[in-house]
């Protein structure tokens, strides 16, 4: 510990005593015993093969793909989940500037809007209504007609 403060102190790299346990980076792992002994009888561990590398069409199709990203020729075709991907964020983006568009609505067009919706309300009364009538009972509909004849009367006698 003496020479760290001898290094703090005096600051050149050169004044730090190499044997300095505490300056020398360690492993941190722990080192197996099994690579000191000479045992023929332990199993040593081995890496699992991987059986899609070892197959001729991956080593072919690897090569390839080297090749041409040697030369600068990128593949032609995308794969499908970056195509769709692509179309997602498109028709995002798409999406979200129609909306931009509806809140950017003048004051004539909002107006415009309301009063459609007011027509569209009416017809369905209107529509409504006229079911109603057709779908009611047969006197129901003479009570409306005498009704009607009657205010003609009275409007007639009147004027």
């Amino acid at each position: 510990m003496g020479s760290l403060t001898h290094y703090v102190q005096d600051g050149p790299l050169e004044d730090i005593d190499p044997k300095d346990s505490c300056l020398i980076p360690r492993n941190i792992m722990a080192e197996p015993d099994y690579i000191e002994d000479d045992n023929p009888e332990l199993i040593r561990p081995q890496k699992l093969i991987n059986p899609v590398k070892t197959s001729r069409n991956h080593q072919d199709l690897h090569r390839e793909l080297l090749m041409n990203q040697k030369r600068g020729l990128a593949p032609q075709n995308k794969p499908e989940l970056q195509k769709v991907m692509e179309k997602r964020r498109r028709d995002q983006v798409i999406k979200q500037k129609e909306e931009e568009a509806q809140k950017k609505k003048s004051d004539l067009e909002i107006e415009l809007l309301k009063r459609q919706q007011k027509l569209e309300q009416l017809e369905l009364e209107k529509q409504k209504l006229q079911e109603e009538q057709e779908n009611a009972p047969e006197f129901v509909k003479v009570k409306g007609n005498l009704r009607r004849t009657g205010q003609e009367v009275a409007q007639a006698q009147e004027s």
